[in-house]
């Protein structure tokens, strides 16, 4: 039979003076060990008890994981033995260690090496720089998960807003919903490191009495109805001007239609005078009938179509979409070059001096059916799985009743301006 324990290694010493936390285990008096990740100093081990003494000042959380690890390498234990009763101490150790180091930032690069193989794109382009700045923010230094306290994630935000320094440029402040961003991300590599049983959800610094992710509001800034009729109106002599505008007016046709949806469709998704296709963000799938405008618009695409199973625009033609990570690369360079036409070249010709990307049709679509279309009808528009998204984001763009309750006050009150 065979042992496992918990030990703290006197005889591995820190360059910082601890000690590390470790998995002993023992089988027919062959010896071998796996470190935890954590490290502590001699005085804050309990030797006969097997604890971390309160005196540490995460003795809570250490000790919840440390119960967590011995349990999950008892059972590991006992089912190999039941299984192979001549199993040896290297095989135990095998099963029972962690492939991936169980501190932050191999768990972190496990995290985003999984988002990659998943074709998760955006995903993974957005963690990678954050993860790379909280590694910067700690000098360079792995930390583990126990250290991550909300106190530390509190001066990162800190840092973040007041003392971040991209390489080779100047300092830079980052705002508010960058910040929240950054712990979001770090969040997931917590999450990503529980799904794969290496901490407990007690080892969490978010959620309540600690970190608490809330957005701040973002402003969305629709078109006017007359903004939308000059940009119908307007034709372009570029043609790659003239292409953004007629995709931007596409996705708006399609209740503000995502341009990464947008790019993907095919002459098969268009059937009977109907839209059937699946949202990428959701997956979720239903179909629209044909706009009279957007039938125009296919109607002028249809001239470059080379066979039945085509695609309808031409930013994604010759693209493999089955290697689903670089096809999300490739849309969001082509959704970066559209928005530039558009806030560069489409915006200005029409006379608009607000912000214009593709996202911008999916804001106007949601301010001029604002207080007309039933909120359920547009969460079927919108492919939103639950109501209270469509409801939160509708809210955005309803503004009669703020506008009413300022004028009642305005109106009840002398006006003493001179005309």
């Amino acid at each position: 039979m065979s042992s496992v324990s918990v030990i703290l290694r006197l005889n591995k010493p820190l360059k910082d003076g601890t000690y590390p936390l470790a998995i002993q285990v023992i089988k027919d008096r062959k010896k071998t060990v796996f470190h935890i990740g954590y490290s502590i100093s001699q005085n804050e081990w309990d030797e006969d008890n097997k604890r971390v003494r309160k005196s540490h000042p995460n003795s809570v959380r250490l000790n919840n994981l440390i119960q967590q690890r011995m349990a999950a390498a008892s059972d590991t234990k006992i089912t190999l033995e039941t299984e192979k009763p001549e199993v040896t101490v290297r095989v135990i150790k095998e099963k029972i260690k962690p492939s991936v180091a169980p501190t932050f930032f191999p768990q972190a690069q496990d995290h985003l090496d999984d988002l990659k193989k998943a074709g998760k794109y955006n995903s993974y382009t957005s963690c990678k720089p954050r993860i790379t700045h909280f590694k910067q923010f700690l000098k360079g230094q792995d930390v583990a998960f126990a250290d991550i306290t909300p106190g530390l994630l509190e001066k990162f935000a800190v840092w973040l807003k007041h003392s971040y320094k991209p390489k080779g440029k100047k300092k830079k402040r980052l705002n508010d919903r960058s910040i929240i961003n950054h712990w979001v991300t770090i969040r997931s590599v917590f999450a990503h490191a529980r799904k794969n049983n290496i901490i407990g959800k007690d080892l969490s610094p978010f959620g309540k009495g600690g970190v608490q992710i809330k957005f701040p509001d973002t402003l969305k800034v629709p078109l006017s109805a007359d903004e939308l009729a000059d940009l119908e109106a307007l034709e372009m002599s570029d043609p790659r001007h003239e292409h953004a505008r007629k995709l931007w007016l596409f996705a708006f046709y399609f209740a503000g239609m995502r341009g990464s949806d947008v790019l993907r469709l095919k002459w098969p998704d268009f059937q009977n005078y109907r839209l059937y296709y699946k949202m990428g963000k959701n997956d979720k799938g239903d179909s629209l009938k044909i706009p009279e405008p957007a039938v125009r618009i296919l109607k002028y695409y249809e001239q470059f179509k080379q066979n039945e199973n085509d695609l309808v625009f031409p930013e994604l033609k010759g693209i493999d979409l089955s290697d689903e990570f670089n096809a999300k690369r490739v849309i969001a360079h082509k959704i970066s070059a559209i928005d530039k036409f558009l806030n560069n070249h489409v915006a200005p010709a029409a006379g608009i001096t607000k912000k214009l990307t593709m996202h911008i049709a999916r804001h106007t679509f949601a301010d001029l059916a604002g207080g007309t279309v039933d909120i359920q009808k547009l969460q079927k528009l919108y492919r939103h799985t639950k109501i209270e998204t469509t409801i939160g984001y509708q809210g955005n763009f309803i503004h009669q009743d703020a506008d009413d309750a300022l004028d009642a006050v305005h109106n009840k009150r002398p006006n003493r301006f001179n005309n």
